[in-house]
C-alpha cells in the first residue's frame, strides 16, 4: 500500500513524498500548489524510487530491460526509506531524504529550493559507509513517479513527451510524441520494461539533444519539466512498467556513457544537478521558460557591463580567420560612434605563416605576420574607440599543425594513444601541468593586453571518453569537470571578464555552462536564413538575454535582406559582423535603425515571455511561410518580430497581443507596415524573406 510520509509546499509547487509500507523505497512526486494529490484506479500499479542507482555486481533489472535502461534493478529495491531533515535559510530550502542498504551504502536525495523561483533544484549523493568498493553503474540526479497521479488506468492518449533535438547549426527543434508513439504503452500483462533512454556521449552536451525532457498530461493540463546541468555526457529516460510513468535524468550510465565509478570506504559521489519544474497550464512554452528562469539570479549577479544588453561586434566574419591590426583599424574607424561596446578579435590572431587558423590553434603566439607592432596596440585602438577588446581562444583543443599536437605526454588518451579527431586533439585538462601553461597562455594573454572579454570555442568532442579513469565515461566527466575549473580560475584571475560560451556555435548550451558565462553563441549558422528560427527555438533552451544571434551584412545585400539579419538579433544578443566598411549610407540606416530598436526593446529582452506564432516550418534550410514572436516584459512594454519566408509574399502574419497595448515604434527595410486590431498586430509580407519588428507599450 503506498502511503504520503511527507508533503513541502514550494512556492507555487508542491512535492509529495510517499512510500510502498512493503519495499520502504520513497517515491517523489511534484504536482502544482493547490492540486490535492489523487491518486486515481491503476489496474497495473508500479512504484519508482525517487533515487536510481545500479551497483555493479548487484543483478540486472529483468523484463528485456538489459541494454535499454539500468532503472529500477536490485540495487534500487535493496534501499529503504531511514529520514527526511528540511534545513535552510535566507529564502532556502533543502529537503534532504535518506536512504540506505544493508551493506552500510547510503543515499542523500536533495531537493532544494530558492523563495520566489519556479524551480527546484535535485542531485544525489552516494556515501559508502561499508568494508569493500562499491562501484557505481547508475546513480540518478532527479527521478519522479506517478506521472501523472491523476490519470486513470494506463492513461491512454494522456500523456505527450516534449524535447529539443540539435544539430550542427539547426539547433532546438522541438519534438512532440505521445507515450503511445514511443512505445511507451504498458503491455497487457503488465510485463516487459518500456523505456525511452535518449542523451549524448561526448564533451559537447548539446550535440542530438538538449539535456531537457517534458511531459504533459493533456486531460488534467501539467506539465514537468527537467534540465541536467552538466558539460558532458547526460540521459533522460521517460519509464514505465504497468501503468505508473516516471522520468529521471543524470549522468550518461554505463550503457550509454560508458560511465562506471569506484567509491572506496569512507568516500562519496555527488551527481551533477538538475533543475526541475511543474505547473498548470495550456500552454507548454511556460514550463520551458519556467525552466531556463532558474538562471536569472545568475545572470543577474553576472558583470555590471552586461545588465543593459549591450551590443558587439565580432570580426569573423569580415575576416574569415585572418584577424590583422590594419583590417580591424579599418572596421574600428567604420564602426566608432554606432553604439558597439565589445569588439571580439576571434579566431586566427596566432595564425602563423601558411598555416589556416582551424589547424593552428595551442601555442597561442601572437602572429607577427598579421600584428607586426604587437597586439597591444589593436587592444588600445579599440578601447581609445569607446569598445572594450575581446579575443578568441579555443582553450582545450589543439590543432594538427600547432606544436603543442606534438605534446603527448599531456594529451588525452584512449586505449594508450592520444585521442585524435579529424584535424585536432584535446589536452588533459587534469593534469596540473596543463592548467599552468593555459594559466600562462590563456589568463596571462587578457591579463597582458586588457582583455575584458573572452568567447570560448570548442570545435569537437572527446565522444564516449578518455584513460586515466575507471572507465571511459568517468575520465570524460573528470576532464570536463577540470575545464570549468580553469574557467573559473579566469573568472578569478580577470574579475568581471565577459565570457562567452561557444562550441560550434550552439553545442555547450547547457545550464552548468550557462551559469558561468554571461551569454552563448546561438548558433553557427552565421548567414542562413533559417536564424530566427533557430533564434526563436532557443527561447524554450536558454534565456534570450544570453542568446547572441549574428546579423552578417554583406556589401550586396539590399535593405530588405538586413533588416531580415538585423530582426533576427531581436530574438537574443545582438551581434554584427560582415562588409561594414563597403555599405553605403542607405544599408547603414537600416542598420543604424536596427541598432535603435534593439536598445529600445533591451529591458523586454533581459526580463520578460515569449510566445512563437506562425507556420509550422519542416525545412530549416528551405523555410516556407512565416513565423512571429511576441515577448511582453513585465514593465508594460513588449515586442514582436515577423519574418516572412519563402511563399510568404501577400499573405499577412497575426500575433495576439494583450488588452492596452498600442505600436510605438515599427523596424523594417522602410517599407514595412504593421495594423494593431482586437485580435493582435498584422503584418502582410509584400514579398518573401521579408521582416518587421513591432514594438509596444501598455497605454496608462
Amino acid at each position: 500500500m503506498w502511503k504520503i510520509i511527507a508533503m513541502h509546499k514550494l512556492g507555487d509547487m508542491q512535492a509529495v513524498y510517499g512510500m510502498d509500507s512493503e519495499t520502504e523505497n520513497p517515491e517523489l512526486v511534484l504536482l502544482p500548489a493547490g492540486m490535492e494529490y489523487r491518486e486515481a484506479k491503476r489496474e497495473k500499479p508500479y512504484g519508482d524510487s525517487l533515487v536510481q542507482i545500479k551497483i555493479a555486481g548487484d543483478t540486472y533489472p529483468g523484463g528485456y530491460a538489459g541494454g535499454r535502461t539500468l532503472r529500477q534493478g536490485q540495487s534500487v529495491l535493496d534501499f529503504r526509506y531511514r529520514e527526511q531533515t528540511v534545513t535552510g535559510d535566507n529564502g532556502r530550502s533543502d529537503i534532504c531524504t535518506v536512504l540506505e542498504d544493508g551493506r552500510n551504502y547510503k543515499i542523500k536525495h536533495h531537493l532544494i529550493f530558492h523563495e520566489g523561483d519556479k524551480t527546484l533544484r535535485s542531485y544525489c549523493t552516494f556515501l559508502n559507509a561499508g568494508r569493500k568498493r562499491a562501484t557505481l553503474e547508475l546513480l540518478s540526479s532527479f527521478s519522479l513517479g506517478k506521472i501523472s497521479p491523476f490519470m486513470e488506468g494506463d492513461g491512454h492518449d494522456t500523456i505527450r513527451m516534449h524535447r529539443l533535438r540539435s544539430v550542427w547549426s539547426m539547433e532546438g527543434r522541438l519534438e512532440t510524441r505521445t507515450l503511445e508513439e514511443l512505445q511507451l504503452e504498458p503491455s497487457w500483462a503488465g510485463h516487459a520494461v518500456r523505456a525511452e533512454r535518449f542523451g549524448q556521449a561526448g564533451s559537447m552536451p548539446v550535440n542530438g539533444y538538449f539535456p531537457i525532457l517534458v511531459l504533459e498530461d493533456q486531460v488534467n493540463q501539467i506539465f514537468w519539466g527537467a534540465q541536467i546541468a552538466h558539460n558532458a555526457s547526460w540521459q533522460m529516460e521517460v519509464y514505465r512498467r504497468g501503468d505508473d510513468v516516471a522520468i529521471s535524468g543524470g549522468l550518461a550510465d554505463r550503457e550509454l556513457g560508458h560511465w562506471m565509478k569506484h567509491v572506496e570506504p569512507g568516500e562519496d559521489f555527488t551527481t551533477p544537478e538538475a533543475i526541475l519544474s511543474v505547473c498548470r497550464s495550456r500552454d507548454r512554452e511556460v514550463i520551458f521558460q519556467r525552466l531556463t528562469s532558474a538562471l536569472d539570479r545568475t545572470v543577474d549577479q553576472g558583470p555590471e557591463c552586461e545588465q543593459e544588453l549591450p551590443v558587439l561586434f565580432n570580426e569573423y566574419c569580415t575576416t574569415w580567420g585572418c584577424p590583422s591590426h590594419d583590417n580591424i583599424q579599418k572596421i574600428v574607424e567604420t564602426i566608432k560612434g554606432k553604439g558597439f561596446s565589445y569588439f571580439v578579435i576571434d579566431c586566427g590572431w596566432y595564425r602563423q605563416n601558411g598555416i589556416p587558423w582551424d589547424i593552428a590553434m595551442g601555442d597561442y603566439k601572437v602572429s607577427e605576420e598579421l600584428f607586426p607592432e604587437g597586439l597591444q596596440k589593436t587592444t588600445d585602438l579599440i578601447r581609445a574607440n569607446g569598445m572594450k577588446p575581446g579575443i578568441w581562444f579555443e582553450i582545450d583543443n589543439i590543432g594538427s599543425q600547432a606544436q603543442a599536437y606534438q605534446d603527448t605526454e599531456h594529451l588525452l588518451k584512449r586505449d594508450g594513444r592520444p585521442l585524435t579527431t579529424t584535424m585536432r586533439r584535446f589536452w588533459d585538462m587534469r593534469q596540473p601541468w596543463v592548467q599552468e601553461y593555459l594559466t600562462e597562455k590563456v589568463i596571462g594573454t587578457l591579463k597582458k593586453y586588457g582583455f575584458g572579454y573572452m568567447k570560448m570555442d570548442y570545435n569537437d568532442t572527446i565522444g564516449l571518453g578518455c584513460d586515466g579513469a575507471e572507465s571511459l565515461g568517468e575520465g570524460l566527466r573528470q576532464n570536463m569537470e577540470a575545464s570549468l575549473a580553469f574557467i573559473r580560475m579566469v573568472k578569478a584571475g580577470v574579475p568581471g571578464i565577459v565570457l562567452e560560451n561557444c562550441s560550434s556555435g550552439g553545442h555547450k548550451l547547457e545550464p552548468l555552462m550557462m551559469s558561468e558565462c554571461s551569454m552563448a553563441s546561438f548558433s553557427d549558422a552565421h548567414e542562413c536564413e533559417e536564424i530566427p528560427i533557430i533564434a526563436a527555438n532557443l527561447h524554450r533552451a536558454i534565456l534570450p538575454r544570453q542568446s547572441q544571434i549574428w546579423a552578417v551584412l554583406r556589401r550586396e545585400d539590399s535593405p530588405k535582406r538586413i533588416a531580415y539579419s538585423m530582426a533576427a538579433t531581436f530574438l537574443g544578443r545582438m551581434c554584427i559582423s560582415g562588409d561594414v566598411q563597403e555599405l553605403s549610407e542607405t544599408q547603414w540606416k537600416v542598420i543604424d535603425d536596427g541598432i535603435a530598436f534593439y536598445k529600445k526593446i533591451a529591458p523586454v529582452i533581459k526580463k520578460g515571455f515569449t510566445w512563437r506564432y506562425g507556420t509550422e516550418i519542416t525545412s530549416y534550410r528551405h523555410p516556407q511561410g512565416w513565423q512571429g514572436v511576441l515577448r511582453v516584459g513585465d514593465d508594460g512594454k513588449a515586442f514582436a518580430v515577423f519574418h516572412g519566408f519563402h511563399g510568404a509574399a501577400g499573405t499577412e502574419g497575426t500575433v495576439p497581443i494583450p488588452d492596452g497595448f498600442v505600436i510605438r515604434d515599427l523596424y523594417s527595410d522602410g517599407a514595412g507596415q504593421a495594423v494593431l486590431r482586437d485580435d493582435g498586430v498584422h503584418v502582410r509580407f509584400r514579398e518573401d524573406m521579408q521582416a518587421v519588428g513591432v514594438y509596444l507599450e501598455r497605454q496608462t
